[in-house]
């Protein structure tokens, strides 16, 4: 598969105009490199620009966020030491998403774990390269599920009819990525959402409301976004998360800033309860179980 290169990140993101509630959480970031220390994948489909640990800290400091999830990305495929480097320096603030091989060991997971790690995500998108091998899926679910880890589905829309009965057979809790990709501009009524919402009534799912800019096809301020962004919040509460996506990798135009999309919170959850659910108690129930006993 051809390779494809990112646009830098925002160079100078403003700051937001609302302000986040104490211990806010970005539930999906990544750090990417420096790719002199953390080469990336050969069998990468993209290669990002240098996104390290350092200049994410500065970012969610500037946000008002304290807490954060970091998410493997495929550039980096199963190595995830630059990930792990990170969480080891956030002194306990940030937790992680790792992707893995099917045949990882027992005590790779609990290296991983005790490296902060409570999950594992794996891609159905086309421009990611082979699709996650459902046998693989099934047989890294059966391990995780004895330490209490999660997986994350990161699909594209058209793959949810298929993707469905799989993951509904899956024994652990299940959050998909960025509302399930959908195409902003075929409505809140389309079967894409439809089948995402029913996917939901399923207690065990999650979903984040993060990738505005992925969603939108009418670009800045990604408007467009909001309607589903806020449908899943209003109906699923206690099951939403959000993140930036920084530095949102695979973005070919409208690389958004930061600050703004933290502003489209104002519209995506109104109301402080809900503001507190997404951004605090949700992602705290998931990652940091241990702070509720």
């Amino acid at each position: 598969m051809t390779e494809s290169q990112n646009l830098p990140f925002h160079p100078s993101p403003s700051k937001p105009k609302i302000a986040l509630p104490p211990g806010a959480c970005d539930a999906h970031c990544h750090v990417f490199g420096p790719a002199a220390r953390f080469p990336f994948a050969p069998e990468r489909t993209y290669t990002p620009v240098d996104a390290p640990k350092e200049t994410l800290f500065e970012l969610h400091r500037m946000l008002g966020i304290e807490r954060s999830i970091l998410v493997q990305a495929s550039c980096h495929g199963t190595d995830n030491a630059a990930m792990l480097e990170a969480i080891a320096a956030s002194e306990g603030r940030y937790r992680g998403v790792a992707m893995v091989d099917k045949d990882v060991t027992v005590d790779e997971l609990r290296r991983l774990h005790e490296g902060g790690v409570r999950g594992v995500r794996f891609n159905f998108v086309s421009h990611l390269g082979k699709d996650a091998d459902i046998d693989a899926v099934r047989a890294i679910v059966d391990r995780i599920a004895e330490p209490g880890w999660h997986a994350v589905v990161h699909f594209d829309a058209n793959r949810l009819e298929t993707l469905a009965p799989v993951l509904e057979s899956l024994p652990v809790p299940l959050i998909v990525d960025h509302m399930g990709r959908v195409d902003a501009s075929q409505g809140t009524d389309q079967p894409a959402f439809r089948m995402l919402l029913e996917l939901m009534e399923d207690s065990r799912f999650w979903v984040k409301v993060c990738g505005a800019e992925r969603i939108s096809r009418a670009g800045p301020p990604f408007a467009d976004a909001v309607p589903f962004a806020r449908t899943l919040v209003d109906r699923f509460p206690d099951r939403v998360l959000w993140g930036t996506d920084w530095p949102h990798p695979n973005i070919k135009k409208n690389m958004p800033d930061d600050g703004h999309l933290v502003d489209l919170l104002a519209k995506i959850a109104p109301d402080a309860t809900a503001l507190r659910r997404l951004l605090v108690d949700n992602p705290t129930r998931l990652y940091w179980p241990e702070a509720l006993d």
